[in-house]
């Protein structure tokens, strides 16, 4: 995620959650996930880092028309490649503007990629994501990078995806914990995560189930369920509901 704007507070991000429900559709892990300001310097050195170290890598920001919008830009120089006017995007946001204006400096700066690099379809506004291998640069505004999502969807290599079931429980954490590590270990291929919280005076946990493998989750949450029960504790099915923060 790059932008100036989310660090400083101005902008919450929601593109996280975004390409993260998306790649688990996709049957593809997010491991990572970094905030880089608009600098050129540093978003170099992450984009070299992460793609160096993952399947893909996605970046959302600085696609736009204005002067700060660099991330082409260090993308271009971390992968020491020129950047070109890719003509079909040229031709995109031709046709989106004939009837708004025209084709400005401005506009047409969103028709420039690294040298070597596809297009991601935009449908609403004409100026398209960016495909450079195995690095996918998306807008910024979230409503058009899950459009650039969407017409990746189906395309890359992935695996199953991700399932997930909750169940809670009034009880600190600690008190289960061996119980957790007990059926995390049991059941391979499981991750169990501990969610605790302070709610009406009482301490409780939501523990989520994570598997590819839909019995593998089913067998978790049950024998979540029962040694709750040995222990003396009662669990609630699907979790305890949280107010909104």
């Amino acid at each position: 995620m790059i932008g100036d704007e989310i660090l400083s507070g101005r902008t919450q991000d929601k593109n996280v959650a975004q390409v993260a429900l998306w790649l688990n559709m996709q049957g593809i892990r997010l491991t990572e996930v970094r905030v880089v300001a608009d600098d050129m310097e540093l978003i170099g050195r992450a984009v070299v880092e992460l793609k160096a170290g993952n399947d893909y890598l996605f970046t959302t920001g600085g696609i736009g028309p204005t002067h700060d919008d660099i991330t082409v830009d260090a993308i271009a120089r971390a992968l020491d490649v020129e950047v070109v006017i890719h003509p079909k995007a040229r031709k995109a946001l031709e046709d989106y503007y004939t009837t708004r204006g025209g084709l400005t400096d401005a506009r047409l700066r969103m028709a420039r990629v690294p040298d070597g690099a596809e297009l991601i379809e935009n449908r609403m506004s004409g100026a398209p994501g960016i495909r450079m291998g195995n690095i996918f640069i998306l807008a910024g505004v979230p409503h058009i990078a899950g459009l650039m999502l969407e017409a990746l969807s189906n395309q890359l290599e992935g695996g199953r995806p991700m399932l997930s079931r909750t169940i809670g429980c009034w009880v600190a954490e600690s008190e289960v914990a061996d119980l957790l590590r007990e059926v995390e270990a049991a059941n391979a291929g499981s991750q169990i995560g501990s969610y605790p919280f302070f709610q009406t005076g009482k301490v409780g946990a939501n523990f989520v189930v994570r598997s590819i493998d839909a019995g593998t989750v089913d067998s978790c949450i049950a024998a979540i369920g029962s040694g709750l029960i040995l222990l003396g504790y009662e669990p609630v099915a699907d979790g305890i509901l949280l107010p909104a923060s």
